[in-house]
């Protein structure tokens, strides 16, 4: 499965879970230490609005700051839209990416982003006690490229922490417990 492909069955699939977390729950803590459901909604609205553009090649966009939850949720469903959009713009996978982490292939930039809104989705499901049920396939293979791309160093407490062990059967709970996430 091409990273395109993944991220076009994890973003609707993140979007459906954010329509779905309720006033209340913007402060339940997550399995990412770093943040709240709040601070992965904002963490990935960042990092969407400024990856969008490195996809198309051009330079990354200032992420809005909305402070009301449908604000927040209506700027993360604009973010991800575009960031799906943009990767699945022409040469988008084939174009060298200047990432955080230094210059990468579009098709592997691609893949980390598509573990990090897997990871996050279980993130926030989890925190706001909905389902994260997403194909195995798609699972077994972003999980493959995690235990190749996450490397001892990446694993410093943020993006990752040590890996755990898992707290179930599911291939879902073995990737976020290989990413460093309780449940």
């Amino acid at each position: 499965m091409e990273p395109d492909e993944q991220l076009a069955t994890i973003i609707p699939m993140l979007e459906a879970v954010t329509a779905n977390i309720g006033a209340g729950q913007l402060d339940n803590a997550t399995p990412c230490s770093d943040f709240t459901v709040e601070g992965v909604l904002r963490h990935m609205t960042d990092l969407a609005t400024g990856f969008a553009p490195m996809f198309r090649g051009e330079e990354p966009g200032d992420a809005p700051t909305p402070s009301a939850q449908s604000g927040m949720i209506d700027a993360f469903v604009h973010a991800m839209d575009r960031l799906l959009a943009a990767v699945k713009s022409p040469g988008a996978l084939d174009r060298t990416i200047p990432t955080p982490g230094g210059e990468m292939p579009g098709r592997v930039f691609a893949r980390l982003v598509a573990l990090d809104g897997l990871v996050h989705g279980w993130d926030l499901a989890t925190s706001t006690s909905q389902e994260w049920t997403p194909p195995e396939r798609l699972v077994a293979e972003v999980d493959a490229f995690a235990r190749d791309a996450i490397s001892s160093e990446m694993r410093d407490g943020g993006a990752f922490g040590p890996e755990r062990s898992p707290t179930g059967t599911s291939p879902m709970q073995h990737l976020a417990a290989f990413t460093g996430r309780a449940a």
